[in-house]
Formats: structure tokens, sequence, C-alpha cells
């Protein structure tokens, strides 16, 4: 039996939503273009249940790395060696649900991974002959924190250099929180 769910992610299985297969296509059209891009609304505005089902709709083309910041606490920010140690080990939890080999998933372990310039590499390494789309909820939850700012600033260069053909990173970054009215301003 189906109901009306308005606390969390929806599951078409268990509850009534309506139809995102066209706004899926839109987004996929973005990802092959190979964008990097936010998506920004109040709670309960079906961000987490996009990227859910994004998940899934991708899951034939993409290697789908799907992670949040809810429940990160400020000991994760804190300094880059545990931002990077946090994100890795979120990347292979992630991988635990991916179709990709157990060896490949395992190529991924390094745990040299140390501050953000050995990130960048990583990443670099990763991506390297595969599509990868990563995706992070709840960006909010890192209050303009500074290492989380300077990984921004990672994906950001290595998104530069990607388009002059230098390096490999991720097909595409999709960053998903809500706004607040203080941080528009």
């Amino acid at each position: 039996m189906r109901r009306f769910n308005v606390t969390g992610l929806c599951n078409p299985n268990k509850h009534y939503m309506v139809d995102i297969t066209n706004k899926l296509r839109q987004i996929k059209e973005m990802i092959d273009y190979g964008d990097y891009f936010t998506i920004n609304r109040a709670r309960q505005f079906g961000k987490t249940t996009t990227l859910s089902r994004l998940c899934s709709f991708l899951a034939d083309d993409y290697i789908v790395i799907s992670l949040s910041f809810e429940g990160w606490d400020d000991e994760n920010f804190a300094t880059s060696e545990n931002f990077c140690q946090t994100f890795l080990e979120h990347i292979r939890r992630g991988l635990k649900n991916s179709k990709e080999s157990k060896e490949y998933q395992e190529s991924w372990i390094d745990t040299d991974v140390v501050d953000l310039g050995k990130l960048s590499v990583y990443i670099e390494k990763m991506c390297q002959d595969k599509k990868i789309v990563l995706m992070i909820d709840e960006v909010d939850e890192t209050r303009n924190n500074r290492v989380f700012l300077q990984f921004l600033g990672i994906l950001r260069a290595k998104f530069l250099d990607r388009a002059d053909d230098v390096g490999s990173t991720f097909q595409s970054v999709i960053l998903a929180g809500i706004v607040y009215n203080s941080m528009c301003k």
C-alpha cells in the first residue's frame, strides 16, 4: 500500500510521487555534456529523491558516486587530512553498490591521501578512462567550511583543465542542498 511521504527520500514502490523521468533526462543531458551544477531548493522539494532516482537512471552509462554530508561533524572538516580520509571512506562505501568489479573498487583504496593536493592526484587516477559522476547531497552542512571551499577549488581547477584536455576528472559533479537567505546576499 502506497502513501504520501513528506519526511525524506521517496520510494515509488511505497510512496505516491510524480513521474520525474523527463527531469532525469534533462539532468542526464547536462551530465553527458560534462556540466558541473547545483540543485538548490528548500527542504522537502525532492532533492534527495531526485539524486536517488538519478543513480539508477545513470547506472548503465556511468559510475555514480553518491554521498551526503548529512551526519558529517565539524571534525570531518577540521583539517584537509580528516576531510580527505572521510571523503574517500564515503566513496568506498558508495562503490559497494556499484556494478564495478571488486578488484576495481579495491584499486581505489589509497591511505596515503592526507591532503587536498594528493586528493587531486587521486581523483585524476580514479577518473582516468572512466566516466564517473560525483553527487554530493546536503552540501549546506559544510557551512562554508574552509577545507570544503578548497576542495571546490580543486574540482573547479580540474574542470577547467579538462576543457584544455589536461588530466582527468569527474564527468560531472552535482552538489545538492538548501539555500539560506543569508547565503544569497
